[in-house]
């Protein structure tokens, strides 16, 4: 709970733990409005802090909040701070304000919201604002600043600590559990463990889910001559090719219980005995495991070993899904276009609104897909919205109309009164989990029961904790 604290109080006079209370709230939200994507983001920064109990956003001072841009009008907004997080507010800017898509007059502000003031589009970030200060949207960074330093893989702040957190652990000899959604990075991020790992021996990958639960064993530990039908020469597998290296087994979650319970042995073991033979085989492998599944869940299932899962989780590594790392779509977009020969290509504003309302479910495959369907149906001239694929313009269907009144709204006093306490009645975490049961997990459906943006649900798991996977 946030603690309000009057305009008229001086910041010095209220103290928390020894901290004025005005610095002790604010380094413990850090809260400020990330840029996603305007059309002169050059000339403005990369984060607008979000500091006082009632923050002004408007084109000038005396705004507390001040975007240059000539879309936005003087006094635009205003965000306040309350005991149930921030609340935002339309003070009258002449091209209104939205909020994951739909024009709002207020509403309140989980993090990751998505606002667009004008013609400028931003994030707002309850926490850790200040984080993404030194990383611009076009790929600059700022002197000092840790840089993405795993090949392959295009991005800022988010990116940035994945690549700290690799350089820190590839050296060991931990076994790594790389966990993200489909298309997220998670083989990038297994050939930088094992270029930092310093390893000699090669990397090898298989991919659990892709064989038949048949053929698992044979790819894993390899066979000998004879051991089946069609086995008519030896084979080492792949744990023995990757002797002296790393080990990627891809879609872990889905290796199915049986030969769980050998990998277990081998992993204990550090010994290898072919399908078909007898004798044992030393090996030496750094085993890193990916998935999207969530494992813990599985465990609890019986879907997946306890003791197989806390052997392979020596470290956890997490890898956030484009829609929330949207403020690395515009250096995303340039990139892919730079891959295709079209770095210069210019675009629409309306092309980029499109691109940041999607919520891209299969993530950077997703999105180099539709640049490069953009490219090709173009004619030469600006990249439009029109050039996107269907899946993606969908997500523009009632871009800018009002925000549903179905759900429980804040209401919120003007900022000449007492900001204190307005209310959001947020579902709580077991009521958003019956409607995700009630609807199979299919959040779209929750998002029309509850009148929010498929986006705003996605959030409430994240804070919950919940995976809308278990409830399909």
């Amino acid at each position: 709970m946030v603690d309000v604290v009057s305009a008229n109080e001086s910041e010095h006079t209220q103290t928390a733990n020894g901290v004025p209370m005005g610095q002790e709230r604010a380094a413990r939200t850090d809260a400020g409005l990330v840029l996603l994507y305007a059309d002169s983001f050059a000339a403005l920064p990369t984060v607008f802090p979000v500091d006082d109990d009632v923050a002004v956003i408007g084109r000038t001072k005396p705004a507390h909040v001040v975007i240059a841009h000539p879309t936005i009008s003087r006094m635009h907004a205003h965000i306040a701070r309350t005991d149930d997080g921030f609340v935002l507010r339309d003070v009258g800017g002449r091209s209104g304000v939205l909020v994951d898509g739909r024009r709002v007059t207020e509403t309140f502000l989980a993090h990751g919201s998505q606002i667009r003031i004008g013609d400028v589009l931003l994030s707002f970030v309850a926490h850790g604002a200040s984080a993404y200060a030194p990383y611009r949207i076009d790929g600059a960074v700022a002197d000092g600043a840790r840089r993405v330093s795993i090949p392959g893989a295009v991005g800022g702040m988010q990116l940035a600590r994945v690549s700290a957190e690799v350089s820190n652990i590839g050296p060991t000899e931990l076994p790594v559990l790389v966990l993200g959604e489909t298309g997220t990075g998670k083989e990038l991020v297994a050939a930088a463990l094992h270029a930092a790992s310093g390893r000699s021996g090669p990397l090898r990958a298989l991919n659990c889910a892709a064989i038949p639960a048949a053929l698992v064993e044979s790819e894993l530990f390899g066979f000998k001559k004879g051991a089946f039908s069609g086995a008519n020469r030896d084979h080492p597998g792949i744990i023995r090719a990757a002797h002296g290296g790393t080990l990627l087994l891809d879609e872990i979650g889905d290796m199915p219980l049986e030969a769980q319970a050998k990998l277990l042995r081998t992993l204990e073991t550090r010994e290898v005995v072919p399908v078909g033979g007898v004798t044992a085989e030393k090996v030496d492998v750094r085993v890193v495991s990916a998935t999207h599944r969530d494992v813990r869940s599985r465990v609890e299932e019986g879907l997946f070993r306890g003791d197989l899962y806390a052997r392979l989780n020596g470290y956890t590594l997490s890898l956030r899904p484009l829609r929330e790392r949207k403020e690395d779509l515009h250096l995303l977009v340039r990139h892919f276009l730079a891959e295709a020969g079209e770095a210069s290509r210019p675009m629409t504003f309306r092309f980029m609104v499109t691109i940041c309302q999607h919520d891209w479910p299969f993530n950077v495959r997703e999105l180099a897909s539709a640049i490069r369907r953009a490219l090709s149906v173009s004619e030469g001239g600006p990249l439009d919205a029109s050039d996107l694929p269907d899946t993606v313009t969908a997500s523009m269907k009632d871009y800018g109309a009002p925000a549903s009144t179905s759900a429980p709204q804040p209401s919120l006093p003007p900022p000449s009164t007492d900001p204190a306490k307005p209310r959001f009645q947020r579902p709580a975490p077991a009521d958003l989990e019956a409607l995700l049961r009630e609807h199979r997990g299919n959040v779209a459906a929750v998002a029309r029961v509850l009148g929010k943006d498929r986006a705003q649900i996605h959030r409430w798991m994240q804070m919950f904790g919940i995976d809308p996977d278990s409830h399909r």
